[in-house]
């Protein structure tokens, strides 16, 4: 059984998560402060965590820093409030693995919690994060993991490998524990401005919704067409 932390100052929000986790099947740690969440997350080492962004005294994003310094491996999904992008994508270029809006809605804290359970999986694996694909009409640069710092140059192989094959189209597929923060997103908008100058037709399928928004304020939907599924990014 999986231990997950929930970290809120509000008793009914804890209360409710514990119900939901609980039937879920995780073992479930609760905090009221990020500060006590710290300390719960340092005796009991849970692979999961969720916090509020917005907290008296240590807030959700401090919380998250520190969990990241104590175990990097950790999947944090953050809570915020609705329309609090700016803290949900300072939240994700912290390594974040999603974020929820309050009042949380199950299939949300559902695709949040899937997500995670890849991401983890796929760190204790020894997959590569980002796999081509060649098919008659289309090649597809699949992203499994996450987009950072780090992923420039297996990105970059792709891209060539994607380019060198002539195909009539680039798909670039989203596997659902996909993630990207600040800095793949410039790695990502590089690329696909290299591509427009070389005039490829890149095309992007597979995001979830709270990345498709935060693809929408970084200004990739101008460079790109995203698509819900990989079948709708070939037809078009």
């Amino acid at each position: 059984m999986d231990k997950i932390l929930i970290i809120d100052d509000e008793k009914p929000t804890l209360h409710m998560f514990r119900l939901f986790l609980n039937a879920y099947g995780y073992q479930v740690l609760t905090a009221e402060s990020g500060e006590e969440g710290i300390q719960v997350f340092q005796n009991e080492n849970p692979p999961f965590v969720l916090t509020d962004v917005k907290m008296p005294g240590m807030d959700g994003i401090e919380v998250l820093k520190r969990i990241k310094e104590i175990e990097p491996m950790t999947e944090v999904i953050v809570i915020t409030g609705h329309g609090d992008m700016d803290l949900a994508i300072k939240a994700l270029s912290l390594d974040a693995t999603d974020f929820i809006n309050k009042p949380i809605q199950r299939h949300a804290l559902d695709q949040a919690l899937k997500r995670a359970k890849g991401r983890l999986n796929l760190a204790r694996s020894d997959k590569n994060e980002v796999e081509v694909k060649i098919r008659k009409d289309a090649v597809i640069i699949q992203i499994l993991g996450n987009v950072n710092s780090g992923s420039e140059e297996a990105l970059g192989k792709a891209w060539d490998e994607a380019a060198n094959a002539e195909k009539q189209k680039i798909v670039i597929l989203f596997s659902h524990n996909s993630a990207i923060n600040g800095a793949g997103i410039a790695i990502l908008t590089q690329l696909l401005l290299d591509s427009r100058k070389k005039g490829l037709n890149v095309v992007m399928a597979g995001l979830s919704e709270n990345f498709s928004k935060m693809f929408d304020i970084a200004g990739i939907t101008k460079l790109v067409k995203i698509h819900p599924a990989l079948e709708d990014a070939l037809a078009d």
